[in-house]
C-alpha cells in the first residue's frame, strides 16, 4: 500500500502538460538540427527540408509536431487542414559560406559572378533555396551566379557539408548553420537591404494521438528557456 501511494504521489508531481513515457515525433527543418534537441532531448526528431516534411505529413506520416523554416509550408498545411494554427518562433538570415582557406578568393557576394566558380545552393523547392533566389534577384545577379551553380541540395545541411569539405567555393546558408563548422569555413555577410524575411513556424499536427504533449512541446519552444536557447544558437526572435 505504501508503495502504491508513493507511485501515485510521484505521478502527481509530473507536469500536467507532459505525459510520462510519451515520445513525440517532431518533424523539423534541417537548420534546427542542433538547437531542438537542446530544447528537449527526449523526443524523436526527423530533420529534413521543410517541403519534404510537409509532403510526408500530407501522406500520413506519424508526426506530432511540424516546424518549418518558411511560413509557406506551415500555412499551406494549416489551410488544408493538416496542422493546427502555426505560430512564429524564430527568424534567421542568409550568409555566404566559403571554405576556411577560401581558395577562390571570394570577398563579396558579387565575386560569385566570376566564371568558373563552384557554387552550391538549395533546391528551389526548399526554403533556403527559395530565399537564395530572392536575394540574388534583389541584388540583380541571378543569371551570373546561377551559371556557376554546380549542385542544388535538398536541405541546408547538404550545402554546409559540401562547402566545409572543400567541394564547393561557396554556398548560401542560414547564419545559424555556419556555427557548427566554424573551424572549417568562414562567412561573408550579405547586404541587409536585400535579405528576405526568414520566419520559422511551428504547429501541432492534427492527426497526432498525443495532442496535449505536442502542445506542451510547442510551449517549450516558445518559452523563455526555448527562446534563450534559440538566441544562443544564432536565431532571431519574434516579438
Amino acid at each position: 500500500m505504501k508503495r502504491l501511494l508513493a507511485v501515485a504521489f510521484a505521478a502527481l508531481l509530473l507536469p500536467a502538460s507532459v505525459s510520462a513515457g510519451t515520445t513525440l515525433n517532431v518533424f523539423a527543418a534541417a537548420s534546427l538540427t542542433d538547437v531542438f534537441p537542446k530544447i528537449d532531448a527526449g523526443e524523436r526528431y526527423s530533420f529534413a527540408g521543410s517541403d519534404q516534411l510537409a509532403l510526408q505529413i500530407r501522406q500520413g506520416a506519424p508526426a506530432d509536431v511540424f516546424a518549418s523554416a518558411s511560413p509557406k509550408y506551415a500555412e499551406l498545411a494549416y489551410r488544408d487542414g493538416y496542422v493546427r494554427k502555426p505560430v512564429v518562433f524564430a527568424t534567421n538570415r542568409l550568409i555566404l559560406l566559403v571554405p576556411k582557406s577560401n581558395p577562390a578568393g571570394i570577398k563579396s557576394v558579387y565575386d560569385l559572378r566570376r566564371p568558373g566558380l563552384k557554387v552550391v545552393i538549395g533546391d528551389k523547392t526548399v526554403p533556403v533555396g527559395s530565399y537564395t533566389r530572392q536575394i540574388l534577384d534583389a541584388l540583380g545577379i541571378t543569371s551570373d551566379v546561377m551559371s556557376n551553380v554546380v549542385s542544388e541540395e535538398t536541405d541546408v545541411k547538404g550545402i554546409v557539408t559540401k562547402v566545409a569539405m572543400g567541394e564547393a567555393d561557396a554556398g548560401f546558408v542560414y547564419r545559424t548553420d555556419a556555427r557548427p563548422v566554424g573551424g572549417h569555413t568562414r562567412t561573408i555577410s550579405l547586404p541587409a537591404w536585400a535579405q528576405p524575411p526568414i520566419r520559422y513556424e511551428i504547429a501541432v499536427v492534427k492527426t497526432s494521438s498525443h495532442a496535449a504533449d505536442a502542445r506542451a512541446y510547442v510551449k517549450k519552444v516558445t518559452s523563455r528557456r526555448g527562446r534563450k536557447l534559440l538566441a544562443a544558437a544564432g536565431f532571431g526572435l519574434p516579438r
